[in-house]
């Protein structure tokens, strides 16, 4: 798909990452070998880091501003597009199709992701980027949502 390029920030979906801001890394749009599908190998935050204030101590600062990133590769389907993109630079030297096939080097891609995302956070560029999505965006979904709608109409009938 032409929008979905490198660089440019979605959301997941689906699955465990589900909600989580990415980087597209290296879009596929006819599929490889092992993944037939059109997916995009890309590079996210699993725990965002956290609020700072001037008062707490720069070890405490430096502490609260660490990011743990995943590397995946994700179906097109999965994928949100937003309006941002983020330059990061050699990351695509780094996380190819072969970094998957051995943990070592899925590893070590890790770290190099985490470095850049640290620096690019500590020097205060992309904001949004390294905020959370909404807990109010999610809508409730199954038995939940049922009981929402019930109990929405009891108050309504009943008055209380």
């Amino acid at each position: 798909m032409k929008f979905l390029k490198v660089g440019r920030v979605a959301i997941i979906t689906r699955g465990r990452y589900a909600g989580k801001k990415v980087v597209i890394i290296q879009p596929l749009d006819s599929g490889s070998k092992s993944h037939s599908f059109p997916h995009a190998l890309v590079a996210g935050i699993e725990r965002y880091p956290s609020q700072i204030t001037r008062r707490m101590s720069k070890a405490r600062q430096a502490k609260r501003s660490k990011v743990k990133p995943f590397i995946k590769i994700v179906n097109y389907n999965h994928l949100m597009p937003t309006r941002y993109t983020l330059e990061l630079e050699g990351l695509k030297n780094v996380i190819t199709n072969d970094t998957f096939k051995e943990p070592s080097q899925r590893e070590e891609a890790k770290k190099t992701v985490k470095k850049s995302l640290e620096e690019r956070y500590t020097t205060g560029k992309n904001r949004w980027f390294f905020t959370p999505l909404s807990k109010f965006i999610s809508i409730p979904s199954g038995i939940r949502w049922v009981r929402i709608a019930y109990r929405l109409l009891l108050t309504i009938n009943t008055g209380f």
